[in-house]
């Protein structure tokens, strides 16, 4: 084929759909035959419009662009960047750019996606009102309530009309900067289209107990605002809202404008009509994505546009591919809620059965819809834990293989597993990859899951399927008697506990060491942390120790955790939760002294937020004194012990918690582990220490201790298992220390005790068999490890400030070490507080006297206002 001789197609518009068009005429070498001219009016290269909301966490939006941006670099591909296609002459086969330039096609792709829609509300076209729809709109947006903050020197209160999956996003980007944010929705629930009644309670009291108020059945009236931009919201019932900034997303409408200037059929509700091969009326122009208008209606899901794309693709290459429908199950993270509809979701089926879970302390909201015989799965809807989302909606239309309950119930019978999934069940519905497909990839060469997503694209758009897409690819490798690979990392083809035992064994004690004779190259973020806490779970140094330093993510760097802002909390510990009145009084003068903000934790502790880097050693020094030390808040690592009164005060208690309590959290203090370790310890059987959501807990009995073990809170919560009952005192303690030394050494990275015990294979019966009966001859050797811990431990916080070169780490400014400059100012962040003047007079003295008078003798900064590192936020002024 001479390539001078290829036809010519335009893509009108550079989303997500155009993208993925490109993509798959090319992957099927459309180039032989076709030059790609794609034209877009933004300034980027297509990029992840799902992901929008995660650009205020990206360091560049470069972070949000699609597939390989070599695409776009491949001869007979040319991407215009900036340039609207603004007319289309179908008789002379031509289109004309927003820039002047005319330019021939031989067919014509639609693919212009749709506009953000703004309700007919007076006022709405005033400063401070935005829509969210763009990198664009999220920028300007963001600049806004950055603005707001400086000038108004408080809190920015915000609205969000519309209380969709779009609307929710940005009620979620707007919480995040620290806005006061209202969501307002004229149905009677949020997201009306996804979840029922019950689901969208549900949804509205965690989003509630996240911080973020919810007005549903409200209609707005108009928006007041004076030279600075909008002021107030008014209501239909006569009611208002105070605002800084209103966010529009009640909905899109396609973007049809060229389709109805060409004379092509336009839907009378909107959307170009186009058939089953995408061709519109002109059978030169087809239209993909939000803009066509297929079968009665237009589809506004990422996944029915990549697969219209991938028909128009095949029609250029002869093919007969054709859109019969696509599935419209939606999974979204909103607000750090997990949503996800399916199916059909609401019931509609005649005679269909609805099974519902719901536990609202637990935040969760489950519904399975059945056929009338309750053996074949229609849909479901999954508020709060859709952890099953990705298996259960491969099932749709299909027996559910078991117990509904399985599905519903925490702890419910076993379910069907990937291994059972027919070769036609749609994994990745984003671009269309049956489970076949992927058993396939894998049998042709792709033995991992980076391959099979580059040869498939399965979890390359939402990424909601990779689980599941992992699954399949484990079980596909052993069927084919293929071992399957626990690398922990691209530099190590040891998994965590291989490299435990590694460590354990061969006494190293640095990563140097450890990479030159068992791994390859410099290391990463994933080995370098995991070999730093199997260091320290060891006893082979502290944190800081050598080279041990280098390894650490920045907490365990800085011994604190990093807030937003870029400050820091110190949280000193405070075992069971005891504590004196001088010790609160002490806490509170420190605090007073430093400014911080102040806040009671889960486990019992007080949390001291707001500290710069240079001051925690100060903090640190003035809570040693006072008696306090370290709470590895920061760390993977044994955080507290909780407890309640227990026999001490309670008149129900029938063993001393609180003690027990205090003996845990001082033998564990220290101990670093795959994942952080919670525990709890109650009284009497009224559980109000909540013991068994811990990994370790412990409930009193009249005859001593019952041992639970392996509970996780969070958003997938998991009940502890009983492990023992009736223990004495000495007894109890003793299976601790083996339990905890056994899951140290044999969890994944960052696997909590929940889905370790999970994977554990025998799970609780061989957990009892090791830990109580010890099958395995383990017990004197894991009692033994606990021992050496307990006499070796060291308080970190100390450790640093009697160190020197540790302590000189601590230091914002590496080039100014000394007292800041006076006339430096910080302005807010996101609505946290940045006291504007000199720090207190009472910690500037406190300060000298613990740094014996010099102002950074040791690279530290004595005095200033209490902010984050410059380079953290950069919003420093003078």
């Amino acid at each position: 084929m001479i390539r001078a001789m290829r036809s010519t197609v335009v893509v009108a518009g550079a989303g997500m759909v155009a993208q993925h068009f490109v993509e798959t005429l090319v992957a099927q070498g459309g180039l032989e035959h076709w030059r790609v001219e794609v034209f877009g009016e933004e300034s980027r290269e297509p990029y992840d419009r799902v992901a929008l909301t995660s650009f205020f966490h990206a360091s560049s939006p470069d972070e949000l662009v699609l597939g390989e941006r070599s695409l776009w670099h491949t001869e007979g591909v040319d991407l215009h960047l900036g340039s609207r296609i603004v007319q289309v002459d179908p008789t002379a086969h031509l289109v004309r750019t927003s820039d002047g330039g005319e330019h021939h096609y031989d067919k014509l792709v639609l693919a212009t996606g749709s506009y953000a829609a703004k309700p007919p509300v007076p006022g709405n076209d005033m400063a401070g009102c935005f829509v969210y729809r763009t990198i664009d709109d999220v920028c300007a947006l963001r600049d806004w309530v950055r603005e707001h903050e400086r000038r108004l020197d408080r809190t920015v209160r915000g609205a969000v009309v519309g209380g969709g999956l779009l609307g929710l996003e940005a009620a979620g980007a707007l919480h995040g900067m620290g806005v006061e944010t209202t969501v307002v929705e004229f149905a009677d629930r949020l997201m009306p289209l996804q979840v029922d009644q019950a689901g969208g309670q549900a949804l509205v009291r965690m989003i509630e107990q996240l911080g973020v108020q919810v007005r549903t059945s409200t209609a707005s009236k108009q928006l007041l605002g004076d030279d600075t931009g909008v002021t107030r919201m008014e209501f239909a019932d006569g009611s208002g809202l105070d605002v800084d900034v209103v966010v529009f997303a009640t909905g899109v409408r396609p973007r049809d404008e060229l389709a109805r200037q060409a004379g092509l059929d336009v839907h009378p509700r909107g959307g170009v009509l186009a058939g089953e091969d995408c061709a519109t009326s002109d059978p030169d122009i087809v239209a993909i994505g939000e803009v066509a208008c297929i079968a009665g209606r237009v589809w506004g899901l990422v996944a029915p546009g990549n697969e219209m794309a991938e028909v128009a693709a095949s029609r250029l290459l002869g093919g007969d591919a054709t859109f019969t429908g696509a599935d419209l199950s939606t999974k979204l993270k909103l607000l750090g809620v997990d949503v996800a509809s399916f199916g059909d979701a609401f019931a509609k089926t005649e005679h269909a059965l609805e099974v519902v879970y719901s536990d609202p302390l637990a935040k969760v909201y489950k519904k399975l819809v059945l056929s009338d015989d309750a053996s074949v799965l229609l849909g479901g809807i999954l508020v709060g834990d859709a952890s099953d989302y990705a298996a259960l909606r491969l099932g749709v239309g299909r027996p559910l293989g078991c117990d509904p309950a399985a599905w519903l119930v925490p702890g419910g019978a076993e379910r069907p597993g990937a291994v059972d999934l027919p070769d036609d069940a749609k994994v990745c519905s984003c671009n269309n990859v049956s489970a076949g497909t992927i058993r396939t990839a894998v049998v042709d060469g792709a033995t991992d899951l980076a391959a099979v997503k580059k040869c498939t694209r399965a979890g390359t758009t939402c990424g909601s399927c990779i689980p599941l897409v992992k699954k399949i690819l484990d079980a596909q490798l052993l069927s084919m008697g293929v071992e399957v690979s626990n690398a922990l990392c691209e530099h190590f083809d040891h998994s965590r506990a291989e490299l435990f035992e590694i460590v354990r064994a061969s006494g190293i004690t640095t990563f140097s060491e450890l990479i030159s004779r068992y791994g390859t190259g410099l290391g990463c973020d994933i080995c370098r942390p995991t070999v730093a806490s199997i260091f320290s779970s060891l006893g082979r140094g502290q944190l800081l120790d050598g080279e041990n330093a280098a390894l650490q993510d920045t907490n365990d760097h800085f011994l604190a955790n990093m807030q937003k802002d870029g400050s820091y909390s110190v949280v000193p510990r405070v075992p069971g939760g005891e504590i004196t009145p001088a010790g609160l009084i002490a806490i509170g003068q420190i605090a007073s002294d430093f400014d911080l903000y102040t806040k009671i934790t889960g486990g019992q502790r007080i949390d001291l937020l707001g500290a710069r880097l240079e001051q925690l050693p100060l903090i640190w020094q003035r809570l040693l004194d006072a008696g306090f030390e370290c709470g590895h808040a920061y760390g993977k690592a044994m955080r507290t012990v909780k407890s309640c009164v227990g026999a001490s005060w309670c008149r129900y208690g029938v063993q001393d918690s609180t003690s027990m309590a205090i003996r845990l959290e001082n033998r564990y203090r220290g101990v670093r582990s795959p994942h952080k370790l919670k525990l709890g310890v109650s009284g009497c059987a009224r559980e109000c220490a909540e013991a068994q959501a811990k990994d370790i807990g412990v409930i009193a009995t009249e005859k001593g201790w019952n041992l639970y073990v392996c509970g996780n809170g969070g958003f997938t919560p998991v009940h502890a298992q009983l492990l023992a009952e009736d223990l004495d005192d000495e007894r109890l303690v003793t299976l601790i220390d083996r339990f905890i030394i056994f899951y140290i050494r044999t969890a994944d990275r960052l696997q909590r005790t929940a889905p370790w015990l999970q994977a554990l294979p025998g799970g609780l019966e061989h957990l009892k068999e090791v830990i109580v009966d010890d099958s395995l001859g383990l017990a004197a050797d894991l009692e033994a490890a606990m021992a050496a811990h307990v006499a070796g431990y060291r308080d970190e916080w100390a450790d640093a400030l009697h160190d020197p070169r540790k302590r000189a780490m601590f230091t914002s400014f590496l080039n100014a070490p000394g007292t800041p400059d006076p006339d430096l100012r910080y302005l807010v962040e996101r609505g946290q507080r940045r006291p504007d003047g000199p720090f207190p007079p009472s910690a500037i003295a406190a300060a000298d006297a613990t740094a014996g008078g010099e102002s950074g003798g040791e690279g530290l900064v004595a005095a200033g206002p209490p902010a984050p590192m410059a380079h953290a936020q950069g919003g420093m002024q003078r």
